[in-house]
């Protein structure tokens, strides 16, 4: 008889539990909808707002969708945006169901993976717009050397660009915080590379030129 008083007991207590539960898991499982219904907004919206700012175009300049083509990846960098702010309401979402279900080792989980997001957005607008910066120096150093009539203009205005795309892609790493100290050692390196590849090719180019510069301005002086 002590037995079954038990298992009764127990039985009421899984059923008054399961009662307080379910009204719960309803609730979470509406807000879930609520932030699918959002997140698909929110995409559609952010896609529209780059559109509208020509980042497509930018992007193209830059050359990652030429890159992602290469890579024979249906998707365009704009996509790319937009299904992370997307995702990231999901996941908003997620976190907070998950919180008022008790299961806090899962928000806890998934709220570092929104935190996360932040930085992979940060790191392709870096990619995008380091790019075409890298391309405009190249262009502007090519143009300034040319005017002056520097034979190495071409290997001057390409190392530049290089150099930029370097620190671009460390800099875009760096929000990705991939093993920021190897990443750090190999930009310094890298970095040291360039920079000393550039002053090779600046002093051997510039050698004839910088003698006619000198030539003509002592030609002057001594007419003077």
């Amino acid at each position: 008889m002590e037995q079954i008083d038990v298992f009764l007991t127990s039985l009421a207590s899984f059923w008054s539990e399961l009662a307080s539960f379910v009204p719960q898991l309803l609730a979470a499982l509406v807000l879930l909808f609520i932030g699918w219904v959002l997140a698909k907004i929110a995409r559609t919206g952010v896609m529209r707002l780059l559109k509208l700012m020509n980042f497509e175009r930018a992007a193209e300049k830059s050359g990652l969708e030429a890159f992602l083509k290469h890579a024979e990846l249906e998707v365009s960098v704009a996509a790319i945006l937009g299904n992370l702010a997307y995702w990231t309401i999901i996941l908003v979402m997620i976190v907070f169901v998950a919180n008022s279900l008790g299961l806090h080792v899962v928000a806890d989980l998934f709220n570092r993976v929104v935190l996360y997001i932040p930085n992979v957005i940060v790191a392709i607008l870096v990619l995008v717009f380091g790019t075409i910066l890298a391309r405009f120096i190249n262009r502007l150093v090519f143009a300034w050397l040319s005017n002056v009539e520097f034979e190495g203009a071409l290997t001057v205005s390409t190392f530049s660009e290089y150099a930029m795309l370097v620190f671009v892609f460390f800099m875009a790493m760096e929000q990705l915080q991939i093993a920021n100290e190897l990443l750090t050692a190999a930009f310094v390196i890298a970095f040291g590379a360039i920079g000393l590849a550039f002053a090779l090719a600046f002093g051997l180019g510039g050698r004839d030129w910088a003698a006619r510069v000198i030539e003509e301005h002592t030609g002057k002086d001594k007419k003077d």
